[in-house]
């Protein structure tokens, strides 16, 4: 069984900054992208930040400037950094990764349980 562990959600003024933390633990042979989403209340859940093995990253366009993602392979873990946080950033935030338990198995999506953020004016 693969497991998502999320931490570091929580209440912050605006302007104010939030580290997010995701640690996959389990059957793991290998985690392809991870990446955060989120979804406020009414609204579809959005790709905030992804970031694949090798490095690359991707952002919503309304983070770019503020949110840093990144990793750590021998840890299996996945950080959010947000910065210069605003009221539209309140959401519950998951961490996604795309996991292949076994050798020879197929890469599974696996979500963790959600983290929520909320920014106050």
């Amino acid at each position: 069984q693969v497991q998502l562990v999320e931490s570091g959600g929580g209440l912050v003024q605006a302007g104010g900054s939030l580290r997010l933390s995701c640690t996959a633990s389990g059957s793991i042979f290998s985690i392809n992208a991870m990446g955060w989403y989120r979804q406020a209340p009414g609204k579809q859940r959005e790709l905030v930040a992804g970031i694949v093995s090798g490095g690359n990253t991707n952002y919503l366009d309304s983070v770019k400037g503020r949110f840093t993602i990144s990793r750590d392979n021998a840890k299996n873990t996945v950080y959010l950094q947000m910065n210069s946080l605003k009221p539209e950033d309140t959401a519950v935030y998951y961490c996604n990764a795309h996991i292949r338990p076994y050798f020879g198995y197929r890469e599974s999506d696996y979500w963790g349980q959600g983290t929520q953020v909320t920014v106050s004016s």
